[in-house]
């Protein structure tokens, strides 16, 4: 048995967590929480970290090893939800559903008309993922079922993605250089980790590079993507359209891309199902039972 010190109200803010992580030797937090080397100075009696994400760069892992704090994710148990709701904007956006849906609720719709709202069809186009791992190659899976032509590119080699034997995942993908993958992609779905790299990885340079009729997909992490710069793209209509579940300053978000119709806005949502949330809760918990009981971390970074 131990005492849980539980904040339930939105999010914690960093001075309350900084207090509040003192005495403590287990830290169970989600993504919006900043866990940095002040935090883990504050709870100098830590163990354990356990982030009910798959991500983890809110957390300082270098900082957290310094003083022997084992930290722990959640990975495979949302990669079938984010890729299905990439799958919703991917729809959204290029059957142009969400902007149909505003239109009808302004009372706008006159009836049907040969050339109304006219969308892309997707077989035969080609899907570009930017990160192969786990939930990029969902993506790709249900992508094939659709009858696009599957590419990627990964820092990762070809032998190191197929990491899960599951069939489904055995798919023609072509591997490409991000340059080319941009320029000839029809939609570009984003399933990179936020690194020092990858930030803004989405850029004018490379927002230039994509095809005039091409789609962004984005359901990672949103610095990922210069906001400003995708604003200035859909402006000067570089792109066909946007479709994002993640922000750079989330909750805010670039108040041009609020006017555009073609541009699809979900309030982070990638695994925001019941079952995946509710697996995702008890494994990070699990985790924390384990370290703090002495046993091996379930899922440990």
């Amino acid at each position: 048995m131990c005492e849980v010190d539980l904040h339930d109200r939105g999010d914690l803010p960093h001075d309350q967590l900084l207090a509040r992580v003192a005495g403590k030797q287990g830290l169970l937090s989600v993504v919006t929480d900043a866990i940095d080397r002040g935090v883990l100075e504050a709870g100098r009696d830590l163990k354990v970290v356990s982030t009910i994400a798959v991500g983890y760069n809110n957390i300082d892992v270098a900082a957290a090893r310094e003083r022997g704090v084992i930290v722990t994710n959640t990975p495979d148990i949302l990669t079938e939800s984010t890729a299905d709701l990439t799958w919703t904007l991917i729809l959204g956006i290029m059957r142009r559903v969400v902007e149909g849906d505003r239109l009808v609720r302004r009372g706008q719709w006159k009836g049907f008309a040969l050339d109304f709202m006219l969308g892309s069809d997707l077989r035969g186009k080609q899907l570009g993922i930017v990160g192969f791992g786990r939930i990029g190659r969902a993506v790709a899976a249900r992508g094939a079922a659709f009858g696009m032509r599957i590419a990627y590119n990964s820092r990762r080699t070809p032998a190191d993605s197929s990491l899960n034997p599951d069939s489904r995942f055995l798919i023609p993908a072509e591997p490409m250089a991000l340059d080319r993958l941009l320029s000839t992609s029809d939609v570009v779905s984003l399933h990179c980790p936020l690194t020092a790299e990858t930030k803004h990885l989405i850029n004018q340079t490379t927002l230039m590079r994509m095809k005039r009729g091409a789609y962004l997909i984005s359901a990672a992490r949103g610095p990922i993507v210069d906001e400003a710069a995708l604003v200035w793209a859909l402006e000067n209509r570089l792109i066909a359209g946007a479709a994002l579940d993640v922000y750079e300053r989330e909750p805010e978000i670039h108040p041009k891309l609020l006017t555009f119709e073609n541009v699809v806005l979900s309030p982070h949502l990638g695994s925001s199902a019941i079952e995946t949330r509710t697996a995702m809760i008890d494994l990070a918990a699990r985790n924390v039972i384990a370290v703090l009981s002495g046993q091996p971390a379930i899922t440990p970074i």
